[in-house]
């Protein structure tokens, strides 16, 4: 992992917002609606491995916030798109001028 905060929280946001798009638009189809055996598998791998990923991002973005000194309106808001599918890839692109490893 890189060093600085935002940076960090931009790479665990794009695996996590992928994470949520396999989970919500795959994984949970394949279970609910095609009534895959797969997908009971599917769901408890991703949807695990996507918890821990939204895990991760909360940590990333307190690091973040802390660090760049962002407003509790800022970092809500960071927190709210990584509750939505393509959030994270839509916050990045807020993020993506304070990243200071480019």
């Amino acid at each position: 992992m890189a060093k600085h905060p935002v940076h960090n929280l931009r790479i665990i946001g794009t695996y996590e917002g992928i994470s949520f798009i396999l989970l919500v638009f795959i994984a949970v189809p394949m279970k609910r609606i095609f009534d895959m055996e797969a997908g009971v598998y599917a769901v408890r791998y991703i949807g695990s491995a996507h918890g821990l990923l939204f895990v991760l991002y909360c940590i990333a973005l307190y690091l973040a916030m802390e660090s760049k000194k962002w407003s509790l309106k800022k970092s809500f808001a960071l927190f709210i798109a990584s509750l939505l599918p393509f959030g994270p890839f839509i916050a990045d692109r807020f993020i993506k001028p304070e990243d200071e490893t480019l």
